[in-house]
């Protein structure tokens, strides 16, 4: 599988709120399906879906041991999305650095006209004593 079709798969399997939760719940560690279906109203069957998409995109890997089946976080396919996306970085600081400079120029475009506008005796600026 190319790296363009592998992060397609991986940010798919990160699209859904369940799916991520189930991460974080497994960046704490291993655990089973009944673990990791405990906090939410949906089915077993529903579940194991989640866990069948997670594991294609090879964020969990799941084991057996005996009766239980417990899953555990696999970290590589999360650093490669994150990877692609600091590429991007720049670009949001960039936009984020001038929203910030364009709002403290609102601000302080306000305060000077606050600062200059007419009190109600009619006269402007400071009092002189």
């Amino acid at each position: 599988m190319k790296a363009d079709d592998r992060l397609s798969v991986v940010f798919a399997a990160l699209a859904d709120p369940t799916r991520r939760a189930m991460l974080a719940r497994l960046a704490d560690g291993n655990a089973t399906v009944t673990e990791l279906a405990a906090p939410f109203s949906i089915s077993l069957p529903a579940i194991s879906r989640h866990l069948k998409v997670l594991e294609r995109a090879g964020l969990i890997s799941r084991s057996r041991s005996g009766q239980w089946r417990s899953s555990s976080l696999e970290a590589t396919p999360l650093k490669e999305a994150t990877d692609w996306m600091e590429r991007y970085r720049v670009f949001w600081d960039g936009s984020f650095d001038r929203l910030d400079a364009h709002l403290r120029g609102i601000q302080q475009g306000s305060v000077q006209r606050n600062e200059g506008a007419g009190r109600k005796d009619g006269t402007r600026g400071r009092e002189e004593d």
